[in-house]
This record gives C-alpha cells, sequence and structure tokens, in this order.
C-alpha cells in the first residue's frame, strides 16, 4: 500500500505558546538608525475602517485608479518622558548602568512605577556624560498619558525606547528631550514603512483542534472525537515538543513588519464614525491609520518602531475616510 504523507498541522514558529508579562511587550532587537531620534512609538488601537485612495505605484494593475483600502485606526496621544537609562557592555549580555529621571514626572506615573521623592537630574546628566565611554546604548523611558484618551485607565503603560546614532549623540536628544513630550509626527511620515509591535486576542486554555488546527476524529474512533490520534511514540518514553497540546491560544506578543503609513492627522473626530468606534469610543487628537489589520482588540496599546527590513515603497492618496457608522 501507498505511503500518505500529511504537512504538519500547527506553527512550530513560536513556541513556547504563552501569555506575555504584561501588554507593553518588550521589544529585544531594536532597528539600526544614524539619525539620534526614537525609533519607536506607541498608541491605542481604536478600531478599523476603510478609506479610498489613488494608487501611485508605478507598473501595478491599479495604478492611477482609486482603490478600496481597509485601514486600522490607532490613536497616537504625545508619550512623555519621564527618564534616560543606559546600557553597558557586559559579559552575558548588556546591563542596565544607570538612570536619570525628569524633575518633573506626571501625578500618575507613581500608579505604574516607583517615583523617587529627590530624583537629582543634573547632578546625574552630569555624571552620565562624563562616562559616555563605557556605556553602549541609550534608552528613553517614556510614559503614555491616560488623561488624553477616551475609555477609562488610570495606569500610563511605561516602556522604553532605543534611540539612532552613535552614544554623544543619543545622550545629547535625551538631554534635550527629558521632561517633555514627543509626538508621532517627528518620527514617521505618510506613506513610509513601519513594524507593529502588539499583543493578541486571549482566547484562554484551548483544545488541540482549535489551538493546531488539527482533523477531528472519525465517528467510530475510541471515545472522543476532539482530540489527538496517538499520544506519541514509545521511544523517546517522553513528550515531545512538536506533538499537539491543549493549551494557552492568544495573547501572544506578535511582530508585523512593514505597515504602511496611510496618513498622520491631528483631528480624531474626522475619521470618528458615528456613534463612535465600538469598545473604544471617539477618537480624540492625534491618530495614524496604517494598512491592513494589526494584532489585538480595542484599547489595545501598539508599539511602532521603524522598519527592520526593505521593502517596495508604496505611495497612496486618500480621497475620502469611511466614517460610517459600525452599530
Amino acid at each position: 500500500m501507498a505511503k500518505t504523507n500529511k504537512p504538519h498541522a500547527g506553527s512550530l514558529a513560536y513556541l513556547p505558546r504563552k501569555r506575555v508579562k504584561k501588554i507593553s511587550h518588550r521589544i529585544k532587537n531594536w532597528p539600526k538608525s544614524d539619525t539620534p531620534m526614537p525609533l519607536g512609538f506607541a498608541g491605542y488601537k481604536a478600531g478599523m475602517t476603510h478609506v479610498m485612495a489613488t494608487d501611485n505605484r508605478k507598473n501595478t494593475p491599479t495604478s492611477g485608479l482609486e482603490i478600496f483600502i481597509p485601514v486600522t485606526v490607532i490613536q497616537i496621544p504625545p508619550l512623555f518622558v519621564v527618564g534616560i537609562r543606559a546600557y553597558s557592555q557586559g559579559y552575558g549580555g548588556k546591563p542596565s548602568a544607570t538612570e536619570v529621571w525628569a524633575e518633573k514626572l506626571p501625578e500618575d506615573l507613581s500608579r505604574s512605577v516607583p517615583v523617587a521623592k529627590k530624583p537629582n537630574t543634573a547632578k546625574k546628566l552630569a555624571a552620565l556624560k562624563e562616562s559616555a565611554d563605557q556605556y553602549t546604548e541609550i534608552h528613553l523611558i517614556v510614559a503614555t498619558q491616560p488623561s488624553k484618551i477616551p475609555f477609562a485607565r488610570k495606569n500610563p503603560d511605561v516602556m522604553e525606547l532605543a534611540i539612532g546614532g552613535d552614544v554623544a549623540a543619543q545622550i545629547a536628544y535625551a538631554e534635550g528631550v527629558l521632561g517633555k513630550e514627543i509626538s508621532a509626527k517627528e518620527l514617521f511620515k505618510e506613506n513610509q514603512h513601519v513594524d507593529v509591535v502588539s499583543v493578541t486576542k486571549g482566547k484562554g486554555f484551548q483544545g488541540v483542534i482549535k489551538r493546531a488546527g488539527t482533523r477531528q476524529q472519525h465517528h467510530k474512533s475510541t471515545k472522543k472525537r476532539r482530540h489527538i490520534g496517538s499520544g506519541g511514540a514509545w521511544v523517546p518514553s517522553r513528550k515531545v515538543y512538536t506533538e499537539h497540546q491543549p493549551g494557552q491560544l492568544g495573547f501572544h506578543g506578535r511582530v508585523e513588519l512593514n505597515k504602511v503609513v496611510l496618513k498622520l492627522g491631528e483631528d480624531g473626530t474626522e475619521i470618528t464614525p458615528k456613534g463612535g468606534f465600538l469598545r473604544y469610543g471617539p477618537v480624540q487628537g492625534p491618530y495614524v491609520l496604517l494598512h491592513g489589520s494589526i494584532p489585538g482588540p480595542a484599547k489595545r496599546l501598539v508599539r511602532l518602531t521603524q522598519p527592520r527590513r526593505k521593502a517596495k515603497e508604496e505611495s497612496y492618496t486618500i480621497t475620502r475616510m469611511s466614517t460610517h457608522s459600525p452599530q
């Protein structure tokens, strides 16, 4: 009898598939840049809509025509720079060497991180400049501002942003923005690519049928239908990681590459549908439109970074934005 082959069901690209530790998912690999500026930003996912735009790409079937594009709306209020963190080169990696915190911090920051009563900002900044040759990287410590988003949230999200350029340029830029706000318009422009770092929708504990996409058993199989056919080989006498198991599904950290920034807007009312976005509300202040969908539900914190991989240039001119109510 001929041997039948079947492709492996379920992706092994992301292991272990477990819950992330926090919503502001850590970015371990930052893109490279020679310009002294933050390499990322953060906002909150409001929902999806669509726009009509003119395709300015060359040598495409729709070049010069008006096309339909699904877009994701992300509210991007300014981030407040609360501190500076310096990293040195260690034996097993890059440990944190020192920190400098701003003199005046938002009142709600103490809800998320401990705040020193006397930060000694000027003294620590001077020490940071003197020992600049001991450090390999300088990061900004930024916090979101819950008062500028429409849904109820009291605790700001605190995260790090890497800076481009050499260490001297990084220190100079960080000193200039410490204790101030930074906006997305300073970092991104329309029709450029960005990478999206987000956390997917959590679906709890699920079985192998939903979690791995395996086939249900035949109706004559023993007792069960929604289970795997075999628990593994006798040798080795243990569970192998490639074997599908029930477990956590969703709430995983994911990175999507090369999303096109279609629009950077300042007035969120021009994109808010009638009645507001479902499970979010009206968009207030600055926003960004990204081509396509991104991981996570509404209200999820979304981190945007400069692109890590090269992609073909894309250019669109928006002619109309849909504000029809999704309800």
